[in-house]
C-alpha cells in the first residue's frame, strides 16, 4: 500500500501549478526500486492525471546498438543518459499539454522482455484531457558532475569497462545538455531519497522476486549477482543524486522499506 504522505505531496504540487490554460508537469524522480512508478500510476488514477515513465521512451534496440559501436560499448544497456528518445517524450508532452476533451493521446511503451520498443498499435491511450501529467524516471531532475568528479571509476564496471571515462562523460554531457532542458520544462519534481545506495540492490533484488512469484529470499543468489551488475550501470548518478545533486521541489527521505522517513 502506498503511504498517503506520498499520495498526498504529489497531489499537493499539482494543485500548486494547476491553471484553467495549463496542465501541471510533475516528476517523480529515485533510485530504482524506490516505488516511484508505482506512486506515480496511483497518483495518476486519483487525480485523473496522465502517467509515464522515462523506462518509455527508450531507444530502440537498433538505436542504441549503433551507439554502442560508434559511441561506447556501455550505450548498448538501456538506463542511463544518452539511451533515452528525448524527441518522443517531448512530443508525447506537448500532445498531452494540448490535449481536449476528446482527444485521444498515444503514450509510449517500452518492452522490457524483448528489450526494444512496444509497437505503436500496442502503446496505451489516453482519453481526454488530464489534470496533470507525471513523469518517473530514476534520473529526472540529476544535475551533471564536475569534470574532477567523473576522473576515478567509482566500480567495477567502470572500472573495467569505461577505464577511460568515455561513457561516463557522454552521460554526463547529456544530462548538462538535452536533459538538463527537458527537465526545466518540468513544473516540479518530487525525489523519493533511498536511505542509501546499499539500499538499491535489496529494493531491484525485491522487484525481481516479484516478477518471477517468489519470496524476496527465494531469489536465486545468481541473479542477485547479476543485479548486483547491472546496478552499477547507475551507481554514479544515483550516488550524485543522493549527494544532492538533483534539482527537486519536494524532498522525501525514505527508509528501507519504502516509507517516509520521519527522524
Amino acid at each position: 500500500m502506498i503511504d498517503a504522505r506520498l499520495l498526498d505531496a504529489v497531489g499537493s504540487l499539482a494543485a500548486l501549478h494547476a491553471r484553467p490554460d495549463h496542465i501541471p508537469l510533475i516528476g517523480i524522480a529515485g533510485a530504482q526500486g524506490s516505488g516511484k512508478t508505482t506512486l506515480a500510476r496511483a497518483a495518476a488514477e486519483r487525480l485523473g492525471a496522465a502517467h509515464l515513465s522515462l523506462d518509455d521512451v527508450y531507444l530502440t534496440k537498433a538505436e542504441r546498438q549503433a551507439l554502442a559501436r560508434d559511441v561506447h560499448p556501455l550505450f548498448a544497456v538501456r538506463g542511463p543518459p544518452v539511451t533515452h528518445d528525448l524527441g518522443l517524450l517531448e512530443r508525447t508532452l506537448a500532445s498531452l499539454s494540448a490535449a481536449k476533451t476528446d482527444s485521444r493521446t498515444p503514450l509510449p511503451a517500452f518492452d522490457k522482455l524483448a528489450d526494444d520498443r512496444a509497437p505503436r498499435t500496442d502503446w496505451p491511450v489516453f482519453a481526454g484531457r488530464p489534470s496533470a501529467v507525471l513523469v518517473d524516471g530514476w534520473c529526472l531532475g540529476a544535475t551533471p558532475q564536475a569534470e574532477a568528479d567523473l576522473a576515478a571509476p567509482i566500480n567495477a564496471l567502470e572500472a573495467e569497462q569505461d577505464g577511460e571515462g568515455r561513457w561516463r562523460r557522454a552521460a554526463n554531457a547529456a544530462l548538462a545538455g538535452p536533459y538538463a532542458e527537458v527537465f526545466a520544462r518540468f513544473d516540479a519534481v518530487l525525489f523519493l531519497k533511498a536511505p542509501s545506495f546499499d539500499a538499491v540492490l535489496d529494493w531491484r533484488c525485491e522487484q525481481e522476486a516479484g516478477l518471477m512469484g517468489l519470496p524476496p529470499a527465494e531469489l536465486p543468489p545468481a541473479r542477485r549477482v547479476e543485479l548486483a551488475v547491472f546496478i552499477q550501470h547507475f551507481e554514479r548518478i544515483t550516488r550524485h543524486m543522493l549527494a544532492g545533486g538533483v534539482r527537486a521541489d519536494i524532498t522525501i527521505t525514505l527508509d528501507r522499506q519504502r516509507r517516509p522517513f520521519s527522524p
